[in-house]
């Protein structure tokens, strides 16, 4: 069974950038594609980022697209979310797991990591 564990997160200002970490135990990571996501208050979670399980072809939301940056370390079972230009309206908790578009179950959810951007 593969456990997820989110990392990285913290307060920063707007226009700050913070790197998320996604480490997976058990079954090695690289056999998925994986997505980052986030909740914020009050609102669904929602897909920001995919990536495959080579690396080769990632996806990004319009409201992240140019600003966020998903990579991935396979020797490492880890998934990384590089976030530039942060604004207000990306505090949220982040989630990794694994790509809604292409599996029907999730993994179990980890904790996530608070992201809080401030104007």
């Amino acid at each position: 069974q593969v456990q997820l564990v989110e990392s990285g997160g913290g307060l920063v200002q707007a226009g700050g950038s913070l790197r998320l970490s996604c480490a997976a135990s058990g079954r090695t990571s690289s056999s998925y594609a994986m997505g980052w996501f986030r909740q914020a208050p009050g609102k669904e979670r929602e897909l920001v980022a995919t990536i495959s399980r080579s690396g080769g072809n990632k996806y990004y939301a319009d409201s992240v697209k140019g600003r966020f940056t998903i990579s991935r370390d396979n020797a490492k079972n880890t998934v990384y979310l590089q976030m530039n230009s942060l604004k207000p309206e990306d505090t949220a908790v982040y989630y990794c797991n694994l790509d809604p578009r292409l599996y029907t179950n999730y993994l179990a959810w980890g904790q996530g990591t608070q992201v809080t951007v401030s104007s």
